[in-house]
């Protein structure tokens, strides 16, 4: 039966730090919202380069683990590092780190792709000089460059994914946080996001940690997974490592059947459901 691997020891996980071999880490991190415990005592070790995935059902905390991770909710206990930097103490520094791509659509319809991307700069405050190029170059890398000077309303709901994901590495983080980036597209549409994804680690040598319901999709382009149940990761390991200690043939999906007693889609707080299903809509 799949298990939980044993986190490493405070000890082994700076050393790696030190090498810069890991690039993001939590021990005990916690968040509780008055009797809820969405987030249990968390231990996680985020290698450089790797694309790192977080499963679970509506309401196992990924969302919540990702928003201590990236600063917009404070941990209840615990701690966490991104790229050395300490994400409740130092939380301005951890977002010059870091890209996220929300779940919830944050292009805005109403202006060009160029403009969206001209408009997330003067938010990171980049030097002029360099963002009209920096712009062109992400947008023609994220497979846009056709379609920068056209209404973002008429894109489709991939289009509408690589930008946001172009917005988020504007300022070349060193992690990319994606929570649920392929809900509500077509399987052609998602495919085309995660060879996008693919080649930013492969080229720039970004690490990316993303939430997804797609087993099959985490099982083909994840390094790692670990599978989130009521708050606690119940299981991490590589996918095929994972299947593995299952039996042969098995797949992510019968390791989350066998640790959690029922399919990914089950369960989740009806906040979750609405929300998914809102950003189905407006990819869709």
């Amino acid at each position: 039966m799949a298990s939980a691997a044993p986190a490493a020891t405070p000890a082994a996980v700076d050393a790696l730090e030190t090498a810069g071999r890991i690039v993001a880490s939590a021990r005990g991190l916690t968040k509780r919202y008055g009797d809820v415990l969405a987030v249990d005592a968390l231990d996680l070790e985020i290698r450089r380069g790797e694309v790192f995935g977080l499963i679970g059902a509506n309401g196992a905390g990924k969302t919540t683990t990702i928003k201590m991770l990236i600063t917009l909710v404070p941990p209840t206990s615990g701690s966490a590092w991104i790229a050395g930097r300490d994400v409740a103490r130092d939380d301005a520094a951890v977002r010059r780190v870091i890209g996220y791509v929300p779940q919830l659509v944050s292009a805005d319809g109403s202006l060009t792709g160029i403009e969206n991307l001209r408009l997330s700069a003067r938010l990171y405050h980049l030097p002029r000089r360099e963002i009209e190029a920096r712009i062109r170059d992400l947008l023609t890398f994220m497979g846009l460059g056709e379609a920068m000077h056209r209404l973002v309303r008429t894109y489709s709901g991939g289009m509408v994914r690589r930008l946001e994901i172009a917005q988020a590495m504007l300022h070349e983080p060193q992690v990319l946080f994606l929570d649920e980036p392929t809900v509500g597209l077509d399987p052609t549409a998602r495919t085309a996001v995660w060879e996008h994804l693919d080649r930013l680690r492969a080229e720039h040598g970004t690490t990316i940690l993303v939430t997804t319901h797609y087993l099959t999709e985490a099982e083909v382009l994840c390094d790692r997974v670990a599978i989130m149940h009521h708050g606690r990761v119940i299981a991490l390991d590589s996918p095929a490592a994972l299947a593995a200690s299952v039996g042969p043939g098995a797949t992510l999906d019968d390791v989350f059947r066998l640790l959690v007693g029922a399919d990914i889609e089950t369960g989740g707080a009806l906040r979750d459901v609405t929300r998914t299903r809102h950003t189905a809509r407006r990819l869709g």
